[in-house]
């Protein structure tokens, strides 16, 4: 059976039998469930259709989230592309408007792909669905990078956290973002290696961060947070596709994050106690 419990033997694996992430990925999801490649190959065009419909209908038909505290934000990002005004560029401007669109769609009760959470759910999609905008990839090529980023979630999961109120949001959009840019590197051909340095890259550019919901509600700052998500991965793979290696691999930043996590305040993990949810303005829109 192919599994691989670590980083380490993920790449043992990708080095072994000549292969990328996502294609050990693929095996696992096969060999875990006892079912035919092409079930597995159909779920995960599933989830990329749900969030290539996610990343988009908000930019049609904006909606106010269940709390009021977001909606509409991705619609005016998007006036800002189609006018030429946008100063990020075409790929991370197209990334942080999906991104933030997702959410909407999540904090209206529509569907998404919890990439690894809900709360997250923007930053996988936002930069892949830009990415194959911007050098037109094929569906088969993005359904491989998802597979990619399954690795990595599977990893965070089996050896640290994906939960904000256990590790503040460094554990969901840090590792969404890990997540996101390690499936741009394969995405953008580059090698196993590459892909991990990204992912601990990215954990290390967003270590500490905390999860400080608004009147509790996965809505403000977290857009705003899946937006700087996008951001921080496309940053981590243009390292990593530059060559340039990362000192601490990605095992050891999982573990680094868990602890540094577990050792937030409770006031910071999820409990809207403290950060932004305990400023005068966070408080009085958690009752509006």
């Amino acid at each position: 059976m192919t599994d691989f419990k670590n980083a380490e033997e993920l790449l043992e694996l990708c080095g072994h039998r000549q292969q990328p992430i996502s294609e050990i990925m693929k095996q696992r999801e096969c060999d875990l469930a006892e079912v035919p490649m092409t079930q597995v190959h159909e779920r995960m065009a599933l989830a990329l259709e749900i969030m290539r419909q996610s990343a988009s209908a908000p930019l049609r038909s904006p909606v106010r989230s269940m709390g009021g505290l977001i909606g509409g934000q991705a619609r005016l990002l998007h006036g800002r592309l189609e006018s030429n005004s946008a100063v990020c560029g075409s790929v991370l401007t197209r990334g942080i408007i999906y991104a933030m669109a997702v959410l909407e769609v999540n904090a209206s009760m529509g569907v998404i792909v919890a990439a690894p959470t809900a709360g997250s759910s923007g930053i996988v999609p936002g930069l892949l669905l830009s990415l194959q905008e911007t050098y037109a990839f094929s569906d088969e090529q993005m359904i491989n990078s998802l597979f990619n980023a399954g690795a990595i979630g599977y990893l965070a999961m089996r050896n640290a956290t994906v939960a904000g109120a256990v590790g503040g949001c460094q554990a969901e959009a840090g590792v969404a973002a890990a997540m996101a840019a390690s499936a741009a590197v394969e995405l953008m051909g580059g090698t196993p290696q590459q892909s991990l340095d990204a992912a601990s890259t990215v954990l290390i550019n967003m270590l500490g961060l905390v999860c400080d919901p608004v009147g509790g509600l996965v809505e403000y700052p977290c857009q705003n947070r899946n937006a700087a998500g996008v951001a921080n991965a496309l940053t981590a793979a243009e390292i990593a596709l530059a060559g340039i290696r990362q000192m601490i691999s990605f095992d050891e930043m999982l573990d680094t994050m868990y602890h540094v996590g577990k050792r937030i305040p409770y006031e910071l993990r999820e409990t809207a106690l403290g950060g932004c949810a305990a400023t005068p303005s966070g408080c009085k829109f958690c009752h509006t």
